[in-house]
Parts: C-alpha cells; structure tokens; sequence
C-alpha cells in the first residue's frame, strides 16, 4: 500500500508541476518523469526522476533536473536537495554535477558548446508559443470565429479558459506583451499577424503542435513500456 505524501511532499509536487519538458511543454508530473519524492526531518529533499529512455539528449535531461532542483530549493523549510536521475547514461555525471553546482558546460566540457542552455530554452520556448497558439486558434474556429476575426482580435476577447491563460503565460515567457489591448495572434518575434498572412501562420502552427504532441505520445508509450503504470511519485 502507498503511503499518502505529506504535506511538505505536496508542495513538493507542486513546485515540479512548474518545471516542463522543453520539448514536450508538459510538466514533468503529468509525464511521470518523477520517479519519487522523499523528505527528511531536516528539510532535505530526495528527487528521484527517470526518463522514457536510456539515450534521452543530456542537454534535455540536465535542464529538467537543474530547474527541478531549483524549484524545490525555493520552498519554504528546504534546506537541501538532491537530484537522482536513474537509469541514463549520463546518471552519474548529472546527478554529481548538480550536487557540486555545476552547470551544463562545467558537467560535460567538450560535450557542450559553450554557451550554456539558454539557447536550447528559447527555442523550445518559441514552439511551445506556436502550438499553444494553434490549439486556442483551433478552438475557436471550431467555435464559429473567423481567420478574420483571429486577426483582427486582442486578448481581451479571448474566452476565459485555461488554455487561453496557457497561451498568455507562453507569450510572457518570450517577453511579448499581454496587454488586453495587444493582438492575439503574433509571431514569436511579437509581430501581429494579419488576415493575408493568417493562413501561413496556422500551417506553421499546426506543424510545430503536430510534432510537439507525436513526440508526447511516443515518450509516454516508451516510458510505460520501461516502468509500466506504477505510483511512484511518493
């Protein structure tokens, strides 16, 4: 029988809903990349995370555990964490370079190219904005609006719904304005996107959402076949 998780462990969990696959743009709950939480008496925290597979990119897998790490040490009464990710080839190397407070150049030297994760970051960053985009275009096609009405529309007529919040945290993330006032639907840079060009930036939409939600569905099936359905987030 599991054990129900503490408090302390709720929070926990909580903080690693904020941290997301780069690729995925899911966190790394709802994916099931967190293998275990435990919490001492001192405030120390245990991260047990695993991944779909063996060969998962290392630059992808230390940027999860680095911003897990980071989350958790944020909270309130934590006075330690340690990150364990199990079951990569780059274990060890990650796990012993966050514990020294290394970052991904320090931990893989000539492996990297010397200009750290933020590259990596922005990138996913601007596709992430792209599908969310397209989903909330999509819906509200099907709702009855027109490519038209997408163009000329700000975020003060987007429906209050969770995805429409989802998509305003996305552009905020790339430093785009969420005035009401601004327009909905912009290119990654921040420009607005007009009627004539709506057409083009709904294939370009649709293409980057295609690939994030394959890439999803294949990491699921992968980490099911690895570690089947199990709790193990407690």
């Amino acid at each position: 029988m599991i054990a129900a998780p503490s408090a302390v462990e709720h929070d926990v969990l909580a903080a690693l809903r904020t941290v997301r696959d780069p690729e995925l743009d899911e966190d790394i709950v709802a994916l099931r990349f967190v293998g275990g939480v435990s919490v001492d008496d001192d405030g120390g925290v245990e991260l047990r995370l695993r991944l779909p597979t063996y060969f998962c990119a290392p630059n992808f897998a230390f940027l999860m555990a680095a911003d897990a790490q980071m989350a958790v040490a944020a909270l309130p009464g934590v006075r330690s964490v340690r990150v364990l990710l199990a079951d990569h080839y780059a274990s060890d190397e990650i796990n012993d370079g966050l514990a020294a407070g290394g970052d991904f150049d320090r931990v893989f030297g000539a492996e990297a190219d010397g200009h750290g994760l933020d590259e990596l970051r922005e990138l996913f960053r601007r596709k992430a904005f792209l599908a969310r985009q397209h989903r909330l275009c999509e819906s509200l096609l099907v709702s009855g609006w027109t490519v038209e009405g997408l163009a000329a529309a700000t975020l003060a007529d987007l429906p209050p719904t969770e995805a429409g919040r989802t998509y305003v945290a996305r552009r905020a993330e790339l430093g785009l304005t969420v005035d009401p006032w601004a327009a909905f639907v912009v290119t990654p840079a921040g420009e607005p996107v007009g009627a004539g060009r709506m057409p083009q930036q709904l294939k370009i939409g649709r293409s980057v959402r295609v690939s994030i939600d394959g890439n999803a569905g294949l990491c699921r099936g992968l980490l099911e076949t690895r570690y089947g359905r199990e709790e193990t987030t407690s």
